[in-house]
């Protein structure tokens, strides 16, 4: 989480670094030296506004904002299959939209997750999932958000998320804590 303080800062990029445009989804570079202001940090990512617009910083480049580069998850040696499930939609809990301030199981975009043991005790993992508007400029952004944060367990073999569009998204999808963050009730 970020404070108001550090909201309302400028901060020079230490680095270049390697960003998506947001709301389009593009992958750009911006410049060392670029002063961005952090709008929002959550998932071990970052929005931030810069003269040019809007961008997503990933977590893996947090060091050219001055922030800790996030440690992957670790997990207890007699976990059973039913915790570890816990944990994947712990993880899907860590990618937020970057946009709208609501992780992606809150916001109701995860349809399904399918957990397969393969035999060598590692997992496949199949997600369903959808957009908020069909034609979401930065869905191949959550996608890969959701695979490399879910690729990023230990005892994950492979991660396929699929985009589905039936049946539509629409706000009664939401949580009731996803709601209450956006002003709904």
């Amino acid at each position: 989480m970020i404070t108001s303080d550090e909201h309302s800062q400028l901060i020079s990029l230490s680095r270049d670094c390697d960003v998506i445009s947001v709301p389009y989804g593009e992958k750009e570079t911006l410049k060392e030296g670029t002063e961005v202001q952090i709008m929002q940090a959550l998932g071990g990512s970052y929005t931030v506004y810069t003269a040019e617009g809007m961008f997503r910083i990933n977590g893996i480049n947090a060091d050219a904002i001055g922030k800790e580069v996030e440690k992957p998850p670790t997990l207890p040696d007699n976990i059973t299959d039913d915790q570890f499930e816990e944990k994947i939609w712990d993880q899907m809990k860590t990618v937020f939209d970057p946009e709208i301030p609501i992780n992606v199981v809150d916001l109701g975009l995860i349809y399904d997750c399918r957990l397969n043991k393969s035999d060598n005790d590692y997992f496949i993992i199949e997600i369903d999932m959808t957009l908020t508007a069909p034609g979401c400029g930065m869905a191949d952004v959550l996608v890969a958000d959701i695979k490399e944060r879910i690729e990023m367990m230990p005892r994950v073999a492979s991660v396929k998320v699929e985009l589905v569009l039936d049946p539509p998204w629409s706000m009664e999808m939401m949580s009731e804590v996803a709601r209450l963050e956006a002003g709904l009730i």
